[in-house]
């Protein structure tokens, strides 16, 4: 309570005049948005990889010295970026993803993210192998097998354009007392990169964090959320079934490894449909089968299979995983063949939603609504995609909201992860002005002020 109170007097003697609404927020933002499209489209011809984006940290802070907000080297990844709007307490932090996806296919083999094509040795491979971009736009990407296809060029295009929002606000002296900590985070597809700032203290002393997806299955402008679980835990497995090659007109001679391999991806369907409990969301998806080159009367020594797991609690999780090696080694010894099954270093948690957290981001949607163009849709249930704002989900009260951008009359129709994705940069706005309202309610209502942008008037105490 003692703390509550001297943040309220804090904040009565900084900040005069009442913070800028979230209509006041959407109104500046769609007035900068070309610059924040200008903005994405730079970052889309520039695509990286995981850990490993340089080109994309030196642009992110190069706009953020435009704009006035100084930036520095996130603790947990040499190219990740915090930046820091406000000072003192308390501090709410925003997150942008920054890498891109690998989706050239150049031979037979496999690869992982950020590795070049080619027979892996560990066979937990990327599912992410696509032919290069197919959008021929000016900011087509300039990185050959490289792509920005699941718009985190347009995630990062929305934090910047909410780091302007709030760098006018902070000049203005309308931004509440506290910070807004933005975080640039590297490698969300499959390296972990929000548990490595996590680990290494990047969101230290925030009082919470939001995020924002953009997602082709909602209209521009709608934004969808809920409480508790929004995505799913998931990891990647890697699976080598092994027996005796030979000719195929003479199978007997052999060990067969296809047909095995084959029953095995069969009966991994059975973990959902007859060991998971119903109400239970799982998913097993092997997708990849790979019997390497060779002519089609050969049968080979070995089968690659990968695919993933996916579930929305971390004990179904864990329960599953253990039954894919156990499941794949039994059906495989059946066939006189024997099974092993590896995993990525890292599964992802599920995302789970503070409920304040998004009752909050709610109410600064109600109060973009009567602008026009922008709406709230709850999610009536959790997707089973996954993504590693989890693991800051789960170290603070968090929000992770999709942002809508499906739009027919750009050619924004086509799915996440494919080379035909494309963003419809008329929705960039409302994400900036979204990040920034929220981020302010977020500061209000840690300070113990009366909400702003959220839907209650009551106090709310640290």
């Amino acid at each position: 309570m003692l703390r509550a109170l001297l943040l309220l007097v804090a904040a009565a003697a900084v900040s005069s005049s009442p913070p800028p609404t979230p209509a006041d927020l959407l109104a500046a933002a769609r007035a900068d948005a070309g610059w924040i499209a200008r903005t994405r489209q730079s970052l889309h011809a520039i695509p990286e990889l995981g850990y490993d984006l340089p080109l994309t940290a030196k642009r992110v802070k190069a706009v953020l010295k435009e704009v006035g907000v100084p930036s520095a080297r996130a603790k947990g990844a040499e190219h990740g970026v915090v930046a820091s709007v406000g000072s003192g307490e308390p501090v709410f932090a925003l997150r942008s993803d920054m890498d891109a996806l690998p989706i050239e296919v150049r031979g037979v083999g496999w690869a992982r993210a950020g590795e070049g094509v080619g027979p892996a040795p560990n066979p937990v491979v990327s599912c992410l192998l696509f032919q290069q971009e197919e959008v021929d736009t000016p900011s087509k990407s300039r990185h050959p097998g490289r792509m920005h296809a699941c718009g985190h060029d347009a995630h990062m295009a929305m934090l910047l354009g909410a780091a302007k929002l709030l760098r006018g606000a902070a000049k203005a002296g309308t931004l509440p007392p506290g910070t807004v900590r933005l975080l640039f985070q590297p490698a969300e597809e499959g390296g972990a990169g929000g548990k490595a700032m996590v680990d290494a203290g990047d969101l230290g002393g925030v009082a919470g964090v939001s995020g924002i997806h953009v997602w082709p299955g909602l209209p521009t402008g709608v934004v969808s959320s809920r409480a508790g679980t929004l995505m799913a835990a998931a990891g990647r497995f890697g699976a080598t079934v092994t027996g005796v090659g030979g000719h195929g007109a003479m199978p007997h001679t052999t060990v067969d490894p296809v047909v095995a391999a084959a029953a095995v991806v069969g009966a991994l369907q059975t973990l959902v449909s007859r060991e998971a409990d119903p109400t239970e969301p799982a998913v097993v998806t092997v997708a990849r089968f790979n019997t390497g080159p060779g002519a089609s009367n050969v049968i080979p020594d070995s089968v690659h299979l990968a695919g993933t797991l996916r579930a929305v609690t971390v004990a179904g999780f864990e329960a599953h995983r253990a039954r894919v090696g156990a499941v794949a080694a039994a059906v495989a010894a059946a066939h006189r063949c024997t099974a092993t099954v590896t995993w990525e270093p890292v599964p992802y948690v599920p995302t789970v939603n503070d409920a304040a957290s998004v009752d909050a981001v709610r109410g600064v949607v109600d109060g973009m609504a009567p602008a026009g163009g922008v709406s709230w849709l709850e999610a009536p249930a959790p997707t089973m995609a996954a993504e590693d704002f989890g693991f800051m989900s789960a170290a603070v009260p968090a929000a992770f909201a999709f942002l809508g951008v499906r739009n027919e009359s750009v050619g924004s129709v086509h799915g996440l992860h494919t080379p035909r994705f494309r963003v419809d940069d008329g929705a960039l706005a409302t994400g900036a002005a979204l990040h920034a309202a929220t981020a302010i309610a977020g500061l209000v209502r840690a300070a113990g002020l009366r909400g702003v942008g959220g839907r209650g008037e009551g106090r709310s105490e640290l």
